[in-house]
């Protein structure tokens, strides 16, 4: 030990140098927020009492936003650093003690694989991406290789993938006809991973302007998953339109429903398919007595005075009476436009469906059969936004337009896209006032432009369609042609959605769709109170341990008490040091290692006391106490560190982030307790003469001499181990286990009460609303109860997280007597009545945990059998340590 002290003493000064830089960037940081907190208070006291904690939320987030790139501290002939740098290098804590948003996104490669093929119509091909989407759901592989799987077991002998893929000039100098698939594979392995990575980035672009504090944004590239967390978030829509949206910006020239054709089509269509659903011959024409036609001029040229100049005849075909109107299974939900002659909307919109009737009127259009009646270059799209055009009462009911969009040469690329934009800003119309979002397009894209403009401006003024992720946005008039590659965007926008759209718009499209597959949202009140609680925990764990290491090792306890606050010191300094984020399980972790910490010490201690009963003088009884203790404890912490590992390695999240927290840990304890404890002891004993005790009058021959015949009692030990075997196994038989929402997926939510309730009340009151019967828990935390449901947890539509909320509010509203606000009882930190955190697992990252919990017991019970193997040469310790560990 003596030759090794210089070594320790210099790891132990720049240790402690490093942990005291990390813990002093937090007072420049602290000072800023403190500003920040002033500011946002003077501004919430100039607003309403109603608005002032939503204004102090804003203004708060702004502020800090303003200055994050600014240098707000420097130190001298070393770096300047911005508040953003300053946060990012100190201990962050996790949305379970701040409160905020977490997610895991999958990244959906099928569109970008598709894309890869030239949008391939291969049925194999086909069939494959989507088996793969399902397989997906509960696999641990990627996409890619699932979809190879996909295709290899739903294709015939020769059927091969480089066929599909040559087409796309990406590939054209990759591939050939004889490429085999392996390589192909290979190829959009690797095309893949750019994708996903260019995802990530531009992620993390966007969460960047969402003006979050300190985000935590991390990619699992193995499986495809992003995972985000937010802190202080208080407005889940709005990330998640952030975090989904692939802001594929397109313009397209588009039908009206006035064309030739068009109106006769969708008679035709919904004869056909009443036809189709009765079983009656379809005759090959419909009847003349069906439709009227009436004929009009359309101008569609003018000279430089504005005089016409060109006109053209125009036949609209028109329904002859109200009853054929009405419609059959498509014209029932279908409110077809330009009925008996009369528009009841823009001659862009073909028609209105409510909005849980869109996805039928979709199946029927999407029909082989049904599209062969339209034009060969049409397909149709929805409307980004219930329709403006509809009575109040309509609107209340949500109806959604439908267009006709005009694809040039039968192409599905849109002529003009998103990429030729160069800049997007929120501005308010100068004429009416309208909040929308002005767009400036590149050289190309301005020619571009100006092309379609003008075309559309001699076509008798035709609209134009703004379509943003396959929905229309807006589909303006166009007048006259738009020369300098500038337009707007207008769709009945809050300021707050044009300036996200705006920012999105100006970051660029994401290269994939991306799907949240896991959500939890914790309120700021919540998170605070996990503080206090883990603070509290943390200081009663250590004064239990501070008080008996006084009182059982005297004055040696006094150096591992030291020793201890060294480790706790050195365990958060570096978590800051390498950006871990600290969440609960985290600190479950810190908790553990004191645990772990003060063990080591308990085994030296011992030791020590062992070597000063057989006489030896109290040096000597240190250095062979150290000395023999060493492989028990570097055996104990190895073991632990391994099972950390595989921790790390199979889990996510706070899984994760406990593994981390738990190898920093049982690094930082070795070290403090082993080397910097003797350490400290030399120091004591020569500096005091050899004054040093390890054990007090009460606990010097406490349990000295005991004695024990544990082989003795082996057969009891069977008797009680086989009881609890069989117990266990019936009633893993029978019961089976209470599964939480991470292994079998749903929607869990914490519910706060502002009036007694009680779970079998809620059970039964929610039943209906959910349509199953929940779980129902009581939490410790006051009036609060955990509901667990997987209503709705299949749907992959983007709003089904707001109908559960909505259906549980229809619940819960029920029970208490139909006094509770709705926005109130979603508002995390909201007052009353409400839900104060809620969680989604998806049956994807369900699945995924369960098999991940298994590979993790396995592999950490393998690690822990060859560890012990090579330790002690001999295979029966290795299985009678983990057969023990399994048992267990």
């Amino acid at each position: 030990m003596k030759q090794g002290t210089g070594i320790i003493k210099f790891f132990l000064v720049i240790l402690t140098l490093v942990c005291l830089l990390q813990y002093f960037y937090m007072l420049p940081t602290r000072k800023i927020e403190k500003s920040a907190e002033t500011y946002a208070n003077n501004l919430a006291q100039q607003s309403t009492a109603e608005d002032a904690d939503a204004v102090k939320k804003i203004a708060r987030t702004q502020y800090l936003d303003s200055v994050s790139n600014e240098v707000v501290f420097s130190i001298p002939l070393f770096k300047d650093f911005t508040y953003q740098e300053l946060k990012e290098s100190q201990l962050a804590f996790g949305l379970d003690l701040v409160g905020g948003m977490s997610v895991v996104l999958q990244v959906d490669l099928r569109d970008f694989i598709r894309s890869l093929s030239n949008s391939s119509k291969d049925p194999t091909f086909l069939a494959a991406l989507e088996k793969a989407a399902e397989d997906q759901k509960g696999a641990q592989s990627d996409y890619v290789t699932l979809f190879a799987d996909a295709f290899q077991e739903l294709g015939v002998a020769d059927k091969r993938l480089a066929p599909i893929f040559l087409t796309n000039e990406t590939f054209r100098d990759d591939i050939d006809f004889n490429t085999p698939d392996a390589e192909v594979v290979r190829l959009l392995r690797e095309k893949a991973n750019e994708t996903v990575s260019l995802t990530f980035q531009r992620l993390r672009d966007r969460i960047d302007e969402l003006g979050v504090v300190q985000p935590n944004v991390s990619l699992d590239a193995a499986r495809d998953l992003i995972i985000v967390e937010l802190p202080g978030i208080s407005n889940p829509e709005r990330a998640r339109n952030f975090l989904q949206s692939t802001a594929k910006l397109e313009f397209w020239k588009v039908y009206r429903v006035s064309d030739p054709g068009i109106l006769a089509a969708f008679q035709t269509a919904d004869d056909r398919i009443s036809k189709m659903g009765s079983g009656i011959e379809e005759d090959s024409d419909a009847s003349d007595q069906d439709f009227t036609v009436s004929e009009r001029w359309e101008y569609t040229g003018y000279d430089e005075d504005g005089n016409v100049t060109d006109s053209t005849l125009v036949r609209d075909t028109l329904f002859s009476t109200p009853e054929l109107a009405a419609g059959g299974p498509l014209l029932s939900k279908l409110k077809l436009n330009g009925l008996l002659g009369q528009l009841s909307y823009p001659q862009s919109v073909m028609g209105v469906v409510q909005k849980n009737q869109v996805d039928d009127v979709q199946a029927y259009l999407d029909r082989p059969e049904i599209k062969s009646l339209f034009p060969a270059d049409i397909s149709f799209k929805w409307s980004y936004k219930p329709s403006d055009f509809v009575s109040e009462e309509e609107q209340r009911k949500q109806y959604y337009e439908l267009y006709a969009i005009k694809n040039v040469g039968n192409s599905d690329v849109a002529p003009l896209a998103g990429d030729r934009v160069t800049r997007a800003s929120a501005d308010p119309d100068p004429t009416t006032g309208e909040i929308g979002v002005s767009l400036s397009m590149d050289a190309m894209g301005a020619n571009i432009w100006r092309s379609i403009t003008t075309e559309a401006a001699q076509d008798n003024q035709r609209e134009v369609a703004i379509v943003l992720d396959e929905k229309v946005v807006s589909a303006p008039s166009v007048r006259v042609p738009i020369e300098n590659g500038r337009s707007s965007i207008t769709g009945g926008f809050s300021l707050q959605e044009a300036e996200d759209l705006s920012k999105i718009l100006q970051i660029g499209k994401l290269p994939a769709r991306t799907e949240i597959i896991q959500e939890a949202l914790v309120g700021p009140s919540l998170g605070a109170q996990n503080i206090n609680t883990s603070i509290t925990s943390i200081l009663i764990g250590f004064g239990a341990v501070f008080i008996f290491m006084i009182l059982y090792y005297g004055t040696g306890g006094i150096v591992s008490i030291i020793a201890l606050l060294m480790n706790l010191f050195f365990i958060f300094g570096s978590l800051a040091s390498i950006g871990t984020v600290l969440t609960l399980p985290g600190i479950a972790g810190i908790i553990l290692t004191i645990g772990m910490a003060v063990d080591a010490n308990v085994i030296i201690y011992e030791r020590i006391r062992e070597e000063l009963r057989e006489g030896k003088s109290l040096l000597a009884s240190i250095g062979d106490g150290f000395k023999n203790s060493y492989s028990a404890i570097i055996d104990a912490n190895v073991t632990t560190i391994l099972t950390a590992f595989v921790l790390a390695y199979f889990g996510l999240g706070p899984i994760k982030g406990f593994a981390v927290v738990l190898i920093i840990g049982v690094l930082c304890s070795i070290f403090t307790a082993v080397l910097v404890g003797r350490l400290m002891i030399d120091w004591w004993t020569d500096s005091k003469g050899n004054q040093l005790s390890f054990w007090t009058g009460m606990s010097k021959n406490s349990f000295a001499h005991m004695k024990f015949d544990w082989l003795g009692k082996r057969k009891m030990a069977y008797v009680f181990s086989a009881i609890i075997i069989v117990s266990g196994i019936i009633s893993m038989s029978t019961r089976g286990f209470d599964l939480g929402v991470d292994f079998k997926g749903g929607y869990s939510y914490n519910i706060e009460f502002d009036r007694d309730m009680d779970a079998e009340t809620l059970r039964t009151g929610l039943a209906d609303a959910l349509g199953s019967t929940p779980s129902v828990k009581s939490v410790s935390t006051g009036n609060t109860f955990n509901v667990v449901t997987d209503f709705m947890i299949d749907n992959s539509e983007d709003d089904a997280a707001d109908k559960v909320m909505q259906a549980l509010y229809t619940g819960v509203n029920g029970i208490a007597g139909g006094d509770i606000n709705l926005d109130s009882f979603k508002d995390p930190d909201g007052k009353g009545t409400h839900v104060s955190s809620s969680s989604k697992v998806g049956p994807t990252i369900a699945d995924d945990i369960q098999r991940s919990s298994v590979w993790a017991a396995t592999f950490a019970l393998l690690l822990i059998f060859l560890y012990i193997f090579i330790r002690f040469s001999k295979w029966q310790y290795s299985l009678g340590a983990v057969a023990a560990l399994f048992h267990d």
